[in-house]
């Protein structure tokens, strides 16, 4: 009897302690969309500053694309390629953590992570993990191949290939194991019943 006061006290912390993530799980997600579009649309401006005023703002003598192209040993082709794959990069995890939210979301809604939507969510949470950062690099990549080749005087650029297949089976795991809570559940539920 005592043990099974203390499982269901510890039961309830830990579904406590759950939820308490997935609060966190969802504010985190919300900060990283905004600043990936933040990122997106910062270069977007970039890309439309350099493009729209030829010879640079000026500051005294001095003009940004002096700037970017002395100190910095940027060209500009350099710059606009990089800028158009950051927009790509930025909007891969700007569409990442809006999936992600929406699983927190519903897991907060549901009270437990052990339902069968949430589990179906989560699995598809984690193959997402895996496809779109890896979509993202192909397409930088493509974008920074084509944009090397139009502009010419462009540097190598070391695209960020940041795939995480880890963290994504991770995620498609624990999808499963929410799934077999969510069975497990059903069928206490069903044994209710027929009793």
């Amino acid at each position: 009897m005592i043990f099974r006061k203390e499982a269901k006290t510890m039961q309830t912390k830990t579904l406590r302690t759950i939820q308490t993530l997935s609060k966190i799980g969802k504010i985190l997600c919300t900060i990283i969309f905004i600043f990936s579009l933040i990122g997106a649309i910062g270069c977007a401006v970039g890309i439309l500053g350099l493009a729209l005023i030829p010879e640079g703002l000026k500051i005294g003598d001095v003009t940004i694309h002096s700037i970017i192209e002395n100190k910095a040993a940027i060209s500009l082709g350099t710059c606009y390629t990089a800028m158009a794959s950051g927009i790509v990069i930025c909007a891969g995890e700007a569409v990442l953590c809006k999936f992600a939210k929406r699983y927190f979301v519903n897991e907060l809604a549901a009270g437990t992570p052990f339902t069968f939507e949430g589990a179906r969510e989560l699995i598809r949470l984690g193959i997402l993990t895996i496809c779109i950062p890896i979509a993202t690099a192909m397409t930088a990549g493509i974008v920074t191949g084509v944009m090397s080749h139009v502009l010419g005087n462009v540097s190598d650029l070391h695209i960020s290939d940041n795939v995480s297949v880890g963290l994504g089976i991770m995620f498609i795991v624990t999808g499963l194991i929410c799934r077999h809570g969510a069975e497990i559940s059903q069928n206490k539920e069903v044994a209710k019943i027929e009793e």
